[in-house]
This record gives C-alpha cells, structure tokens and sequence, in this order.
C-alpha cells in the first residue's frame, strides 16, 4: 500500500448512520475519483459495507477499516475485505508487532506515541487528531521522525490538506468537509460537487 499513490493523495473517511448510504458513498466517490475509503467500524453494517463494495468495485479500490479498537475488529475486518486498518490509537490489544498481516495505520500524537506505533508496525502513522497542532506541529514532528510517513486526520479541508502535504504528509485523511452529511443518506449530487472542488484543489498543489 503505496500512500504517496492514492489518488490526491486522499483517504475518505466514511462514517455514517445507515449502512446503505455508507455503501452508496463509498461507490459514488470511486465514481468521482476518490478510490481510497476507510469505513469507520461505527457505522452501522461496516463489515457489510465493505464486503459490498470490494465486490462491486474490486481491485480498483484501496477498501478500509476504521476505528479498529481490538484484534477481533482487525480479524474480522480482513475477513471482510479491507486491504488495510485504521486505529485511533494503540490499547494493550494491539500493541504488538504482528497483531494483523494487513498494513495499518496507528493513530499517534505525541512523539512517545509515534515511536510506540513504530515499535508496533505502523505502515503509517496517523496523525489524530492533527487539528490540536496543525501543520506545524507535523512538520516539527518530522525533525525527529523524517522517515516514518504521516497521514493527518481531524479537521482536515481542502486548504489544511495542502498545507499538510506541503509540510510532509504522504496523504491525508477527510472526513465531514469531504463526505459530510452523504453516509447518513444526503444528497450524492452535494457530495459530487465537493469531490469535484477537492480534485480540483489538490491536482493543482500536486502537480505544481
């Protein structure tokens, strides 16, 4: 799992309150570009939303797991489908090396944690929630930590991401300013139009 690869270096965050319209989400922002969803495992039917999706969307998708808490959720997230888990954190659970053959990303803030979720296997470290520091604050942490690659979460919008990705994110993780009110069943068009601005900001600070 190439981060620097996603497509505007962009990991939707999918949590929402009816499992359908997670699912219809999910499927409408492959349509618009957007290929790479963690589906927080708060949503109601998340396991079901992404075993729905990597069946109607295949290997043309980088399909997630969010707010993986326990080994179990990790099990049975990648019994589902996931090619990949998000934490908010490390608990006793999943601290060790190993826990899941699938990348993860551990959620970290302070720089005992980032080393505790290197210490775990991170294939990224999260970044959350990243609006208590802002981009400065990543890119203070990248003074100690210039190899481990981070992925912000929490607050992101189109003109943070850019700032975060000037600052040495290898992505960014969007949630509300992207998906907004669509997983609970709001209007797909809306949430079009969003992906449409997104592309259009971040095509242009990656190509520039």
């Amino acid at each position: 799992m190439n981060l620097t690869e996603l497509p505007y270096r962009t990991l939707a965050i999918v949590r929402g309150t009816d499992r359908d319209a997670a699912l219809r989400t999910v499927l409408t922002l492959a349509e618009e570009g957007i290929t790479a969803a963690e589906v927080s495992l708060t949503t109601p039917g998340a396991l079901w939303v992404i075993e729905q999706a990597r069946r109607e969307l295949g290997t043309h998708a980088t399909l997630g797991a969010g707010t993986v808490l326990t080994r179990e959720d990790a099990d049975r997230a990648a019994d589902a489908g996931a090619s990949f888990l998000v934490t908010p954190g490390l608990g006793k659970d999943l601290s060790q090396r190993g826990f899941s053959e699938l990348p993860i990303l551990i959620g970290a803030l302070t720089p005992s944690e980032v080393i505790t979720a290197n210490e775990s296997g991170a294939h990224a470290v999260k970044l959350f929630p990243a609006s208590l520091g802002g981009p400065g604050y990543l890119k203070a942490l990248r003074d100690p930590f210039p190899a481990v690659p981070f992925v912000p979460v929490g607050g992101i919008d189109a003109v943070s991401a850019l700032a975060y990705l000037a600052a040495g994110a290898v992505a960014v993780g969007v949630g509300s300013p992207l998906v907004a009110d669509a997983a609970g069943g709001g209007d797909l068009d809306a949430l079009r139009e969003r992906v449409a601005r997104w592309r259009t900001a971040l095509t242009e600070e990656i190509a520039a």
